[in-house]
């Protein structure tokens, strides 16, 4: 569970909305998406995740199917971006 917790970004000025994504919506995304996870921010009704630059293609997937199975067993927009 800590290592769980290790992939939140703290709340900031700069970044509004993100609250802690659920312990089964983390675990859902890590064994889908199958790569390293930096860090997850909620944003409204979207979730970013930050991959390491070199498994953005595969956390996408062929034509974005990846995002899309996940946006829907999720129910929610899923965001992939590049941790730095």
């Amino acid at each position: 569970m800590n290592e769980l917790n290790k992939l939140f970004k703290p709340p900031t000025e700069k970044s509004q909305g993100i609250v802690n994504v659920e312990e089964k919506t983390l675990n859902q995304l890590k064994q889908m998406l199958n790569v390293k996870i930096g860090r997850v921010e909620e944003q409204g009704e979207e979730l970013v995740v930050y991959v390491p630059k070199d498994q953005v293609a595969k956390a996408i997937g062929a034509g974005g199917c990846v995002v899309r199975s996940v946006e829907r067993v999720l129910n929610r927009r899923l965001s992939i971006k590049e941790s730095t």
